[in-house]
């Protein structure tokens, strides 16, 4: 199985909507279900039909996070020692040098990437051009609108 590679926080959001979608959206659906059978005919009912889609969905999300959880290598910034390089879990500042801006992004698992919140994916063409990187070195980035180049300020494990 391929390793699934998750920070301590990736893993507890997952974790808590796994718990979330046993303990409160699959008793939803069957209840669902349940009340939808109870009006009759089955081959007509949309109620019906639109409760066994949505369970169809959670029970997949549901398989979905258990096989991810299982197969997570959890990774920890704070315990890592990678000796000032860019590495999976790494908060990293980098300046632009086309715009001159500075921007700060941590490198996180593919379920954890959330642009706005600085998360950048692992397999980003960011993050991949910035791994293995230390403070003073310029990374090239194949970007939609051409090749972009950052300069790693600093790296953090936090």
């Amino acid at each position: 199985m391929i390793k699934v590679p998750l920070t301590v926080r990736g893993a507890e959001l997952l974790k808590q909507e796994l718990q979330r979608l046993k303990s409160e959206e699959r008793p939803a659906v069957i209840a669902a279900i349940a009340e939808a059978r109870s009006h009759g005919d089955l081959s007509e009912n949309a109620e019906y039909d639109a409760a066994k889609e949505k369970q169809a969905f959670v029970e997949g999300r549901i398989a979905e996070l258990e096989g991810k959880l299982a197969n997570a290598q959890i990774i920890d910034p704070l315990e890592l020692d990678a000796e000032g390089r860019v590495v999976f879990g790494a908060t990293v500042e980098l300046m632009d040098l086309e715009s001159e801006e500075a921007v700060r992004y941590q490198i996180v698992g593919d379920d954890e990437a959330d642009i706005k919140e600085g998360k950048v994916s692992v397999n980003s063409p960011i993050a991949r051009a910035l791994i293995g990187k230390e403070a003073g070195d310029v990374a090239e980035v194949m970007a939609p609108g051409g090749i972009r180049e950052y300069e790693v300020l600093d790296v953090h494990y936090i």
